[in-house]
Formats: structure tokens, C-alpha cells, sequence
């Protein structure tokens, strides 16, 4: 537990990871259990992302959810004005940042829990990492809690759920798996064709994998971590120390997956 911690203006900062001071030390924190719209989209990796979110929140536009994508960076801007509380145990929340970032939960300065808070408002969605909450709660029944908030912040209008068009909901959620699964196609077809080692998705291996690599030590491992995001393998060019050669080696290694 890491009590009076305050938010740092970074650019970086969006709805459901940011930068903080606490205990005399500067993380960057990224919550459990949620996952707010992008606030840009600067990259292809950005834009597969954000396409994905509107899909899910049903909605026409990647404009509109961009939109929200701010209006969860202001909500947390304000709702972090005073001082809070951050619960982590440090565990890497690496994801798409260059930097390490960590996963945790905080606890506002009313005693509100942030990610129900984003949620709540229509400021987010419940997915991604979650474990048992500080308060005990199971990482299952934290997940249900969430998601029945999600559902009556869907039939209230808060949030992005106004802008979000029920008629686009199935379509496009359908559509989203369609292409999940053709990713799924995709590695089983690299598994059949003989592959004897791992494939990982390069936005995402850790350093340890990177490690595991013949042709990938300790200083490349870092180098292509401080490199992403990737828009494509073949992008390793231009990390310092990969050539053509040592390319062709370890691209087998690496896909660009789902975000």
C-alpha cells in the first residue's frame, strides 16, 4: 500500500494507466480489470486498438471513442486531484509501453475504487488483468462486480454508451471475433507448418523470452523493448544490433498480435 500519492501531468497518461509519485517514487501505474478508449491514434497498433473498442462499445465512428478516450484522461485528472492511495505488488504491466509500467489498484481520496468509478461513468469496459482486490474480493467476483456495473452504465446512457448504437452491437462484436479467430488461424498454421519453438507477439514477450532466444542476449532483449510498439516484424531492423541477417534468424520467433 502506497498512500498519498499524487498524479504527475505526463503526456503519456490516459484513463486506466498514468503516471504517480507515492512513497518518494515515480511509477507508472496501470489498473486492473479495465480498459478505457485510446486517446490517440498515432500508429497502426493504435489504430487496430481502437477499431477493436468501438466495435465493442457499438459505436460507428473510432472518432467517438477517441473522444471518450479524453474524457476518461480528464475524469481521472480530477478525480486524482487530491491524494490517493495505490495497492501494487509490482507485477509488470509492460503491455505496448517502452517503459515498465505496473499493475495496480487506487483508492481515491472519498475511498471510491477508480476502475468502478471509470466504469460507472461509461469511461471504460471491463477487461484485461484482474487478481484479488485488496479488499479481498476475489479476482471472479471483482470481475462480475465490474461487470454489472458496465451493464447499468450501458442502460443509463452515461458515458460513451450514449453515443453507442445498439443495432451496431452484434454486428460488429461478431466481426471482431471473425478476425480474433483468423489471428488464432494464423498460429495454428505457423504450429502445423513444423515450428519447433514459441511464437511470441513481439509488442507484448517479456524480456525473459526475448532472453530465450539464440540469437537475442541481455542488450538486444532491452533494445527491442525500449523499440515499441511495432507496426511489423520486420520493423526489428532498426533496432541497434539486429541486421538483415540476425533478422532472418528470429523473425520466425515473432508475431504482431492482438493488442
Amino acid at each position: 500500500m502506497l498512500p498519498n500519492a499524487t498524479l504527475i501531468n505526463h503526456p503519456a497518461n490516459d484513463g486506466d494507466s498514468f503516471h504517480v509519485e507515492a512513497a518518494g517514487k515515480h511509477l507508472h501505474v496501470r489498473l486492473y480489470f479495465v480498459d478505457c478508449p485510446e486517446i490517440s491514434v498515432m500508429s497502426k497498433s493504435d489504430a487496430r486498438r481502437v477499431s477493436e473498442q468501438s466495435r465493442y462499445f457499438g459505436l460507428p465512428s473510432v472518432v467517438q471513442t477517441v473522444h471518450y478516450g479524453n474524457e476518461a484522461k480528464k475524469f481521472v485528472s480530477q478525480t486524482l486531484s487530491k491524494p490517493f492511495t495505490v495497492y501494487t505488488s509490482f507485477a509488470s504491466a509492460l503491455g505496448r509501453s517502452a517503459k515498465g509500467r505496473v499493475y495496480g489498484f487506487v483508492k481515491t481520496a472519498d475511498g471510491d475504487d477508480l476502475a468502478s468509478l471509470l466504469v460507472k461513468h461509461g469511461l471504460a469496459r471491463t477487461y484485461g488483468v484482474g487478481r484479488q482486490t485488496p479488499d479481498g474480493i476475489s479476482r471472479s467476483e471483482m470481475t462480475e462486480r465490474l461487470r454489472d456495473l458496465e451493464t447499468a452504465a450501458m442502460l443509463k446512457r452515461n458515458g460513451i454508451w450514449a453515443e453507442s448504437d445498439p443495432n451496431l452491437i452484434a454486428p460488429l462484436r461478431a466481426e471482431q471475433r471473425r478476425e480474433d479467430q483468423k489471428l488464432k488461424e494464423l498460429q495454428n498454421q505457423i504450429k502445423k507448418a513444423g515450428s519447433k519453438h514459441q511464437v511470441f507477439d513481439l509488442n507484448k514477450v517479456s524480456k525473459e523470452d526475448l532472453e530465450s532466444i539464440l540469437e537475442i542476449g541481455p542488450v538486444i532483449a532491452s533494445r527491442i523493448i525500449s523499440g515499441r510498439p511495432f507496426n511489423n516484424v520486420d520493423d526489428l531492423i532498426k533496432v541497434k544490433g539486429i541486421g538483415k541477417k540476425k533478422l532472418k534468424k528470429i523473425r520466425g520467433y515473432f508475431l504482431i498480435g492482438k493488442e
